[in-house]
């Protein structure tokens, strides 16, 4: 029934960024990890994940995700992406401004042999956030 749930939310997420009409989907947060490139421009590895309760809104009428934490994270939507889906996983992406003008990428990816799980990735050039969502 879970995995419904997800898949529906999914659809909808694809479906209504193509329609003239989008509607808003919130996400809650359980934890979060970081990865940063170091000096050498290698990447280094995930931090441990860190409890967090946040929400995020994905609004398809603004073209814009934001995230509410003590500092609200806003990115406008440039580019919606296209989903791709192999037998791991199913990513949704955009490609984003945040509210510093700076570029990045933000993928919601459902992770098929990990019960459905979701995680939400923002990706900058030297620098990488995941949030892991309630189902």
């Amino acid at each position: 029934m879970k995995a419904l749930k997800i898949l529906a939310v999914l659809f909808f997420i694809v479906v209504g960024t193509q329609q003239t009409f989008a509607q808003k989907y919130r996400f809650k947060t359980s934890s979060y990890s970081v990865m940063e490139k170091n000096a050498k421009g290698d990447w280094g590895k995930w931090s441990d994940f860190k409890d967090t309760s946040l929400i995020i809104t994905l609004d398809g009428d603004k073209n814009r995700i934001v995230i509410n934490s003590t500092q609200t994270q806003l990115y406008n939507i440039d580019v919606y992406g296209k989903t791709i889906e192999n037998e791991t996983d199913k990513t949704v992406t955009f490609n984003c401004i945040d509210n510093s003008g700076n570029r990045c990428v933000i993928e919601i990816i459902t992770r098929k042999k990990q019960g459905n799980r979701i995680q939400f990735y923002i990706n900058y050039p030297d620098l990488k956030i995941v949030y892991n969502i309630y189902p």
